[in-house]
């Protein structure tokens, strides 16, 4: 997809001076410095090149591929390297330079690209992105890949099957992982919810934009203050999935600005131990999920906890600091002496949006790739 090229690692572009729930203000925008619109006319490549070097000088990360993703955007195109030839050479008529100055100067206040762009591709899906809602992280396509192989083999979920199974996801943001999954599987029923009302609307307009409002059901609720609603209006279900909040409380001041002035914190603050959502969705689970999600047959959902397998719990995804956390999620295999046959699936904690990578002594920023 066209984000790849940009790099292995994840820095999620973002900034704002008055918390993750307020609406960036122009004020915010006009507070940075943004070069003059120039006197005459210029090529995209002209601006492109301007631009990339006053990120350089005001220290915006990425500054290459700033300057480029929001030139494509302006010309229609996904990437740089996916425009016409020549395209990059002709002379910007007059509101197209004005929209490149808009944008630009959007980023130059840290604000994300996929906010500022309006958008940012999951998978095979472009959806549309705004803040708070919280940018969907390309560790996430790993884990709906996961789902997907494992749901393909659930009687009822596969190519050609009668049979209609129902996901729960808990924490669905933009509706990344819901709508994937739903995309991919034909029979496939989703409950989406989040705490965030600006999540639940973006994951509605969402499905909406790409036709899958049908098998989706939408929710506003909270699972640490309304179990209960969670238990009547979205059970039994035959799997669950999330990508829920996992960062120690005390690493939320840490965070880099992009981050911490823009995104939600409530998507990232997974309590002191960073486990206060998982744990709650650990306790609900088996009251959630059903007995009909598949049979002796069918193969466990695989569990990055010490390396095993459980028969419906799985985690996935980079572990750092937080591994040593693995011994309370552990018990999640309790789950599967009551619900063998239906599944649950949460994203494993990584600690590397704090500032840390597992692969590097050196802090490094997250950054959709």
């Amino acid at each position: 997809m066209w984000r790849r090229s940009v790099s292995a690692g994840y820095r999620c572009y973002g900034c704002r001076s008055f918390g993750p729930k307020g609406i960036w203000g122009s004020h915010a925008v006009r507070a940075c410095s943004a070069p003059a619109l120039p006197a005459g006319r210029i090529t995209a490549l002209q601006a492109m090149d301007l631009w990339k070097r006053h990120f350089e000088e005001r220290g915006v990360t990425e500054p290459d591929h700033s300057s480029q993703y929001i030139m494509a955007h302006l010309l229609g195109a996904k990437t740089i390297e996916s425009l016409e030839r020549g395209k990059l050479t002709e002379v910007l008529s007059r509101e197209k330079t004005l929209q490149v100055w808009e944008l630009c100067t959007r980023r130059l206040s840290r604000m994300p690209v996929q906010y500022v762009i309006e958008e940012w591709d999951f998978r095979d899906l472009t959806l549309r992105m705004r803040p708070p809602v919280f940018i969907p992280r390309p560790e996430t396509e790993e884990l709906v890949e996961l789902v997907l192989k494992d749901m393909e083999m659930k009687p009822g979920t596969g190519p050609g099957a009668d049979a209609q199974h129902t996901c729960l996801e808990v924490g669905c943001g933009c509706g990344a992982i819901s709508l994937s999954l739903l995309k991919g599987l034909p029979q496939l029923k989703a409950i989406a919810l989040d705490r965030s009302q600006e999540a639940v609307d973006l994951t509605r307009e969402n499905g909406l934009m790409l036709g899958l409002q049908d098998r989706l059901q939408i929710y506003h609720i909270d699972v640490m203050k309304d179990a209960e609603s969670v238990l009547s209006l979205c059970s039994p279900v035959s799997a669950v999935v999330s990508n829920p909040p996992y960062l120690f409380s005390e690493d939320m001041a840490s965070l880099e600005p992009e981050i911490i002035r823009f995104e939600d914190h409530s998507a990232l603050d997974g309590g002191n131990d960073g486990l206060t959502v998982i744990k709650q969705i650990l306790a609900l689970a088996p009251r959630i999920l059903s007995n009909h999600g598949g049979g002796p047959q069918a193969t466990p959902a695989r569990s990055a906890v010490g390396g095993g397998e459980c028969g419906s719990a799985a985690l996935c995804g980079d572990t750092a600091r937080h591994h040593r956390q693995a011994a309370i999620l552990h018990p999640s295999e309790k789950i599967s002496q009551t619900t063998t046959t239906s599944w649950i699936w949460i994203e494993k904690l990584r600690s590397y949006y704090a500032g840390f990578s597992p692969r590097s002594p050196q802090p490094q920023l997250p950054y959709p790739r």
